[in-house]
């Protein structure tokens, strides 16, 4: 009989409200680590979406650099980026520049009545 109520005591020491308090309180705790844990896991997805895409974006940016500096190796590549970024031309080839006129034509400016101006501005 003894042995029984030892084994009950140890029971109603777990039961008892400030344990039960205690074990509350680190499953609260427990709960809100948890859940702030999800909301940095979400960040963190986030973030390995923007940086696939920006490994996507630099590695089409590779390949365009690769191609240009595998054109620029050849005499036909290193001419083409000549004329474009110098506007050179070869011996014998003509060039048209076009250029705009230095002074527009001005157009007169008619005469109106302000006071009437204004009221017409109003109901437009």
């Amino acid at each position: 009989m003894r042995n029984f109520q030892q084994k009950r005591g140890w029971k109603n020491i777990i039961y008892s409200r400030p344990v039960l308090g205690i074990l509350a309180i680190l499953l609260f705790v427990f709960v809100w680590t948890v859940f702030r844990f999800m909301g940095k896991m979400q960040i963190t997805r986030e973030n390995r979406i923007t940086a696939e895409n920006k490994v996507t974006q630099l590695g089409k940016e590779k390949e365009k650099l690769s191609s240009d500096i595998a054109k620029l190796q050849t005499n036909a590549g290193v001419e083409e980026s000549i004329r474009d970024k110098f506007g050179w031309a070869k011996e014998g080839e003509g060039l048209i520049v076009i250029l705009d006129k230095k002074n527009p034509e001005e157009v007169p400016k008619k005469e109106s009545n302000r006071f009437f101006d204004f009221f017409r501005n109003w109901f437009r």
